[in-house]
């Protein structure tokens, strides 16, 4: 493609960065990120859906979420099935509530569409500039802390205990060695600014994850055609639709949606320098169109909510600042409809070292955070460690923008808080009285 043209259309200059960067960034994340086609198809898979349906469904609609988020909003945003909302859609809709899954699909296809009126209409973005620049920050750092521990209960080195809920695990198993080894040259590469330090490390631990057994070649070759999407696709279930359930089922899954990508967006955005000096990020409405176009397209082919991943955050750390960097990761994840093979190869020990890496990178805005100032640092602090406790990024907001509420009106310093954190704080705590 004409140089010419990606500058014109992707500002590459202006951002700092170039062509090669920008794939680089993409091949990065998609490596990261690349588990969500092996766990998604197993996750909906115990939902009664067909997985090879279900693996097609979440690329193609990864894709065309990619394809807006990279030529539409030029964001360096990876989309695809969000975790989290799978696990939602399968143990407690089909599962718990004993709905069939295209009942579940129904739920999400609403979601999404109600999600594009909120995106066209602004709502989302209102609410993105309704959140505090110190929240924001810390939603960055939470971020951070949460996809570390992610990749630390994947690689094994953090394990379930009984007593102590999480322990050490095995530090000297072939699985942790393998994490080990792709973070010791991820480390090193990073220290010495090698662009790509992330994608060598992945590299160099598949490469002795083959050589330890940790992961092995394809037996059945590097080519296969894609998995048929008839089982999956349009199966939409438009009985009973307007009952107390399915709004029960729909709303949640917009209100961890909503406030997952939300959270999303702003780490990795604030990692990326992107927001002004508001702290505002320029364009987010079309970011966000992008992510609800690809929650209707997943929901319409078969899969479970798409979401912005945090695992963006490893391309951005490579370099990554355009919408070149979506189109790359649409690239390789196209690639994978016919190579996944090849593609599975990578153990998940090799991505988790990329994991924990980037949680390191993305503490840095904790230095922005007023901690003298106890209205702020508070909350901050909230947001921060109930996002890795909680298991969830929507959950560490919920609580940091009650206690920001809570302690700038009790303090009087309530004209800090805009009209619409009020409302926000009001709805968590309805919420969570309804919860329990």
């Amino acid at each position: 493609m004409n140089s010419s043209f990606l500058e014109r259309k992707f500002s590459l200059t202006k951002r700092g960065t170039n062509a090669r960067t920008e794939f680089l960034a993409g091949l990065t994340t998609f490596m990261t990120m690349s588990y969500i086609l092996i766990v998604n198809p197993t996750m909906l898979g115990k939902a009664g859906m067909d997985q090879g349906g279900v693996f097609t469904a979440t690329i193609i609609s990864s894709v065309i979420a990619m394809l807006f988020m990279g030529l539409y909003a030029n964001f360096p945003f990876a989309l695809s099935a969000g975790m989290g909302l799978n696990a939602f859609f399968t143990f407690s809709i089909v599962i718990g509530m004993g709905h069939d899954w295209s009942y579940a699909l129904t739920a999400v296809f609403l979601e999404g569409i109600i999600f594009i009126f909120l995106s066209i209409f602004k709502v989302r973005e209102a609410l993105f500039k309704a959140i505090p620049l110190q929240l924001k920050n810390a939603v960055s750092v939470g971020i951070g802390l949460f996809i570390a521990m992610i990749g630390a209960t994947n690689s094994g080195i953090i394990v379930a205990n009984e007593s102590t809920f999480l322990a050490l695990g095995n530090l000297v198993s072939k699985e942790v060695l393998v994490t080990f080894f792709s973070l010791l040259i991820m480390g090193i590469l990073s220290a010495k600014k090698v662009k790509g330090a992330l994608l060598y490390g992945i590299i160099g631990g598949t490469v002795l994850g083959l050589i330890l057994g940790v992961t092995h070649l394809p037996s059945q070759g590097i080519l296969s055609l894609p998995p048929s999407l008839k089982p999956v696709a349009f199966k939409l279930h438009w009985d009973n639709i307007f009952t107390l359930d399915m709004f029960s089922v729909m709303f949640t899954f917009l209100f961890v949606d909503i406030f997952d990508t939300l959270g999303t967006i702003t780490g990795v955005a604030t990692k990326a320098n992107m927001l002004d000096e508001k702290g505002n990020l320029p364009g987010i409405g079309k970011a966000l169109l992008s992510d609800a176009i690809g929650t209707v397209v997943g929901a319409l082919l078969g899969t479970s909510t798409i979401t912005t991943f945090v695992e963006s955050a490893s391309g951005v750390t490579d370099g990554g600042r355009t919408g070149l960097t979506s189109l790359s990761v649409a690239f390789f994840f196209f690639l994978s409809l016919f190579l996944f093979p090849l593609f599975s190869i990578v153990p998940s020990q090799a991505t988790a070292a990329a994991l924990i890496i980037v949680g390191l990178f993305m503490m840095s805005p904790i230095k922005n955070i007023d901690l003298d100032d106890y209205t702020e640092s508070l909350p901050a602090f909230l947001t921060i460690i109930m996002m890795p406790f909680a298991y969830s990024i929507a959950e560490g907001i919920s609580i940091g923008m009650i206690s920001y509420v809570f302690l700038k009106v009790t303090t009087g310093k309530y004209k800090d808080v805009s009209p619409v954190m009020y409302i926000l704080a009001i709805v968590f705590i309805v919420r969570y009285i309804r919860m329990f």
